[in-house]
């Protein structure tokens, strides 16, 4: 990774100044996932607050952000398109509560299994989602169509000369002075800067109806509004031609999937008129494309949920799925990003207590009508380049949200996204990982394919859990498969004549094959030796490789010698056990783990 990183110690005025900078960086992602997960969005500013706030008091990795996450909200889509919102807040409370149990039962230590590899491959397509992720920035709603169309013309070159500057003081800054983050300084003098655009500026600049001439995101927020009312106006025009082919479909005796009659939309008529678009769009108030609201309340005690699910065993059937899958990806995530950051900062994270601190912001976050969410690397990777490193700097970035939300909602919306653009490009290009472009030829073919299996699995699925996860059987199954080759023997006679085989090498369930076939009972002499000084016997697949052995060698009327076994192998064996020579001296004194040990 580049040195875009720097090391700092923690100080209070850094944290107060890069926490401002990430609750400036986390309203346009927060919005967004909230959309992305079929809700309101302020239910995801809410939700990055909750999650800020107490997972920077409560978690175990002071400087890390946590907020709403694309990939939490991908999880519960369906469920508040089938249920309804008000099923998510339970699922979240029980997401919360799971990641608990797991914090609680010390789970949080498995993070130790995950190869370099995949942390490679995680960090690498992480960065490639971060970027793809800011090319919606650039697109605007077609006036025609009323679908979002990349910009054109000299609203896009102004843009992308407006991020490119903001990268530019990022990285030049530094070289100048260190006494205030070059992010938040980058983000303040473009904002300034296209105020004045948007205020004085040609009309040549800005779209054809009307606007500014750089999007900031109080215009995000309402395209995006007015995109969901085209789509919502679409959907009712095409509900009865999709009911009438349904219809036909079945006296016909055959199915007729909703998306085969979507693909057909144009040859069934089903498209929006120029004014059907306008009058969509004309039904999306302004006061709604707005980031303003109120202090957040228990969503039971919210007069706007008037049915809410009832708390028995069939709402616990349809959220339980929900909340497994949430806390999995959640805690996944969180754990990596934990990871990551332990790296740059060269200090260490509590993994147990991180799990907790997840867990009880997403019981809370779900109380107060939230969609949950997990720790957020690009957020994070800007709290540390900015010199955020305590838990203030999270807590004051979860503060100023809320405070956004509460008075200054109208100063936000005026920040342009090319400054937001700029600044999250900069953290792609510290977060990926270049070394990796050059390092095919200097490590196993096994760890690269790993590598781009990761990276090509979060690119393209957009599911970084289960990257990781894939990635990780992945590594264990190569290692697995090359432990189980490794077991060999040297063969030598003693001054009694035996045979000794001493054994090199791990005994568990994949290397019993190998075991098994280096002995020859049926042509070894009358006194074996097996000596299993330099091997370790890890599962019980090799205990019983071992009894079967004996079996063998009893059964050809020969003697048989085993040495050198821990205490542990000695206790478990059952036909073979007579068979052990104890040496108190020269014995490991290693561990062996076995459901009978249980």
């Amino acid at each position: 990774m580049i040195e875009f990183f720097r090391k700092r110690t923690a100080n209070a005025k850094d944290d107060v100044l890069s926490g401002l900078t990430v609750a400036l960086a986390l309203v346009p992602e927060a919005v967004a996932f909230a959309f992305v997960a079929g809700v309101d969005p302020l239910i995801g500013l809410y939700s990055a607050f909750f999650l800020g706030l107490i997972t920077a008091v409560l978690g175990g990795r002071p400087g890390m952000i946590s907020g709403a996450t694309g990939a939490m909200a991908v999880v519960v889509v369906s469920l508040v398109a089938t249920h309804g919102v008000t099923y998510l807040f339970p699922a979240v409370v029980l997401c919360g509560l799971i990641q608990i149990a797991v914090g609680l039962g010390r789970l949080g230590m498995l993070i130790r299994m995950v190869p370099h590899s995949v942390m490679l491959g995680f960090v690498n397509g992480l960065a490639i989602v971060i970027g793809l992720a800011q090319l919606g920035s650039f697109k605007v709603l077609d006036d025609a169509t009323g679908v979002l169309v990349y910009m054109s013309g000299p609203r896009l070159f102004l843009m992308l000369g407006l991020v490119v500057l903001t990268m530019v003081i990022i990285w030049g800054l530094p070289k100048l002075t260190k006494a205030f983050p070059s992010s938040l300084a980058a983000i303040l003098l473009v904002s300034g800067l296209a105020a004045g655009i948007n205020a004085y500026g040609p009309d040549s600049l800005r779209p054809a109806s009307g606007g500014n001439a750089l999007a900031t995101v109080g215009d995000m927020l309402e395209t995006n509004l007015q995109a969901d009312a085209v789509r919502d106006a679409l959907a009712e025009k095409r509900a009865p031609v999709i009911e009438e082919l349904q219809e036909d479909a079945e006296q016909a005796g055959m199915v007729v999937a909703p998306s085969s009659a979507h693909a057909a939309d144009e040859e069934h008529g089903i498209i929006l008129s120029e004014a059907e678009v306008a009058a969509a769009v004309a039904t999306v108030d302004s006061d709604d494309a707005s980031l303003s609201g109120g202090l957040p309340i228990p969503y039971f005690l919210d007069p706007q949920y008037e049915v809410l699910p009832p708390l028995n065993l069939e709402t616990l059937w349809i959220i339980l799925p929900f909340s497994l899958v949430l806390a999995g990806v959640g805690l996944i995530e969180s754990l990596m990003t934990m990871t990551l950051i332990d790296e740059i900062t060269d200090t260490r994270g509590r993994g147990n207590r991180e799990c907790v601190g997840q867990g009880v912001a997403n019981v809370t976050c779900g109380l107060f009508g939230g969609m949950g969410g997990c720790a957020m690397i690009g957020q994070s990777l800007i709290n540390v380049n900015s010199g955020g490193r305590g838990r203030l700097s999270g807590i004051v970035a979860a503060v100023m949200l809320l405070a956004f939300v509460l008075v200054l909602a109208p100063w936000i919306e005026m920040i342009p996204m090319a400054a937001l653009v700029g600044v999250m490009f900069m953290v792609v290009i510290g977060t990926f990982e270049w070394a990796t472009l050059h390092m095919w030829r200097k490590v196993p073919v096994s760890d690269v394919f790993v590598m781009l299996l990761v990276t090509g699995y979060t690119v393209f699925m957009h599911d970084l859990a289960t990257a990781v996860v894939l990635g990780t059987v992945v590594a264990a199954l190569v290692f697995t498969w090359r432990h189980a080759t490794h077991m060999g023997a040297d063969i030598k006679f003693n001054e009694h004549g035996s045979k000794v085989y001493q054994l090199h090498g791990a005994l568990f369930f994949a290397s019993v094959r190998s075991f098994n076939d280096l002995f020859t009972p049926k042509h070894d002499p009358d006194d074996v030796v097996i000596d299993f000084y330099y091997t370790r016997v890890y599962d019980q697949s090799g205990l019983e490789a071992i009894n079967a052995l004996a079996e063998k060698y009893r059964a050809a009327g020969k003697r048989l010698h085993l040495t050198h076994l821990s205490p542990e192998c000695r206790q478990l064996l059952d036909r073979a056990s007579d068979l052990v020579e104890v040496n108190l001296s020269e014995d490991p004194q290693y561990h062996v783990a076995t459901e009978r040990l249980g």
